[in-house]
């Protein structure tokens, strides 16, 4: 008798009120075809004074059993609270637009403001988006804060709607004086991918209230991830970032890093199985360092990063308080880096913060070569104008030019470099081109393989060279100074690139110049710690 009564009263409170304003009819199963078969649902919607809230996920409906329930919701201006997931179940993707158009319909006509509209788990492609795109669109979103749709199959179309829709519900909230302020974005498992997600992001930069974005397994690459990037800089607020298993890759994750940099409220990044490779998370690691005060979660895991990169990340929530987790589970670390990092975390008492590395790839082979993510195109085309360049330096003009920067940087010798005159390092502050790191980089190499310790004129000539180009590049606040280093260390043939370059012969003057350059007031100390990790091994 006793279970009978316990029954009948969790049946009561499944299909009834659970929390003022809120009727629920969560996760009964139940298949409702048509207006006969949700009467009884209607009626109590119909009764229920004060509604603003409704449960109707994990059930199933028709398009007539939806209009009527629509029907019934009409007059329930205070409703708010949309939880309407997994409610399409076996049904035709051609019965699911119409049944979304009635419901949206509904509360436009009932004027209601909607707090939060959760539709995940009905996979509805881009028609379905199309089903809310009119609700999206008017008054009643105006007041959103958090939007679920996961697992609803979009794609690249429904990514772009969704997108659309949300910009001008934007730029008609603002018209009025209530511009929407989006808080909760959840949209994991839709194959977004770069176009989508590009889509998505002008939204959020326009929107700037994010504070928590959701975008798990949706195909995006790093053009997509740069994009997401450049509009999270636009929202302060931003507490959790979710891109797990998606396809950074280095540029990728540099873009995200540099983003970090202007966000204070981060508490969870969940970059896991990313892609974000050594180089990348080098860039995190110097973002973290920089800022995040309050960061709880770190997931780097599944990254194809190494052993000294997965260590400067360990170093740098060296501080962090409010630190609860660090996940490089799934590196490329081997046994004794995974003895490694659990020691410098020890160090830090932060040892019980580490997450598992059971699954660690261990260290990559010295021929191993890393798969190729980024644009073949762009490597091409930057190549061909290096060739372009090397080819006519290659062929002798008929009549004899002075020397110049460039005619140094393709072929540099100790001659070339003192015939530049005293104006040199002017010369070279206007050839090479501070804003891209990696030229940065290769300058520096070939201006200081020419130097010699035992040439006084030689040698001052190589470091008055490096000082210009070094100092105008760090006084430039979008210099990524994070890129510079790793580029150099990926030319000195220290760190693995996935654009497999093809590292220098290393020569002393390449060391003595570099000994010199992070002596100088111009050069951060932030970097200098990451040299000494990959050049003292």
């Amino acid at each position: 008798m006793a279970t009978d009564v316990v029954a009948q009263l969790a049946d009561s409170l499944a299909k009834t009120q659970v929390t003022e304003g809120e009727l629920s009819y969560k996760g009964q199963g139940r298949k409702f075809d048509n207006a006969q078969s949700v009467e009884e649902m209607v009626k109590e919607i119909q009764e229920f004074k004060g509604l603003q809230a409704l449960r109707l996920e994990g059930n199933t409906y028709g398009v007539e059993a939806a209009q009527a329930i629509a029907k019934a919701l009409e007059t329930k201006s205070e409703f708010k609270y949309c939880y309407w997931s997994d409610m399409f179940t076996g049904r035709l993707r051609s019965e699911i637009p119409p049944a979304l158009n009635s419901l949206g319909a509904a509360l436009m006509t009932a004027g209601a403001r909607l707090t939060l509209l959760d539709l995940s788990d009905n996979a509805f492609g881009p028609d379905g988006v199309k089903g809310i795109e009119k609700l999206l669109k008017s008054t009643a979103c105006h007041t959103l804060q958090e939007l679920r749709l996961n697992n609803c199959g979009m794609g690249i179309g429904g990514g772009k709607i969704l997108a659309a829709a949300l910009t001008e519900c934007y730029k008609q909230s603002s018209a009025q004086g209530t511009p929407l302020g989006l808080k909760v974005f959840i949209a994991g498992r839709n194959r977004l991918e770069n176009d989508g997600a590009t889509a998505l992001a002008q939204a959020f930069q326009l929107m700037g209230s994010l504070e928590e974005v959701h975008v798990p397994q949706n195909g995006i690459n790093h053009p997509g991830v740069t994009a997401l990037a450049t509009a999270m800089q636009h929202n302060p607020q931003l507490r959790v970032l979710n891109l797990n298993d998606n396809t950074f890759t280095k540029k990728g994750a540099i873009a995200m890093a540099q983003a970090l940099k202007h966000l204070r409220s981060v508490q969870v990044i969940n970059f896991g199985d990313c892609l974000v490779r050594s180089e990348g998370a080098i860039a995190i690691a110097e973002a973290v360092t920089e800022g995040l005060p309050i960061l709880k979660e770190l997931n780097l895991s599944f990254g194809e990063i190494t052993g000294e990169a997965a260590l400067l990340v360990a170093q740098s929530v060296e501080g962090k308080a409010t630190l609860e987790k660090l996940d490089l589970n799934g590196n490329c670390l081997g046994e004794e880096c995974c003895d490694a990092l659990r020691e410098v975390m020890d160090g830090l008492n932060m040892g019980d913060l580490l997450g598992s590395l059971s699954d660690d790839e261990g260290e990559p082979d010295e021929d191993e070569e890393e798969d190729d993510y980024e644009e073949d195109d762009e490597d091409e085309d930057e190549d061909e104008e290096e060739d372009s360049s090397v080819n006519q330096v290659s062929s002798p003009p008929s009549v004899p030019q002075p020397p110049d920067a460039a005619s140094f940087l393709c072929f540099p010798s100790p001659e070339k470099l003192l015939k530049l005159g005293t104006k040199r390092a002017l010369l070279f502050e206007q050839q090479v081109d501070v804003a891209d790191a990696g030229k940065t980089a290769e300058a520096f190499l070939k201006i200081s393989s020419v130097y010699k310790e035992e040439d006084e004129e030689v040698k001052s000539a190589v470091l008055d060279s490096i000082d210009a180009i070094l100092r105008k590049a760090f006084a430039s606040p979008s210099f990524q100074g994070y890129n510079f280093v790793s580029s150099l260390l990926v030319m000195l043939g220290l760190l693995k690139s996935e654009d497999k370059v093809k590292p220098v012969r290393v020569v002393p003057g390449h060391l003595q110049a570099l000994e010199y350059a992070v002596r100088q007031d111009y050069f951060p100390q932030e970097h200098i710690a990451v040299l000494e990790a990959f050049m003292s091994r």
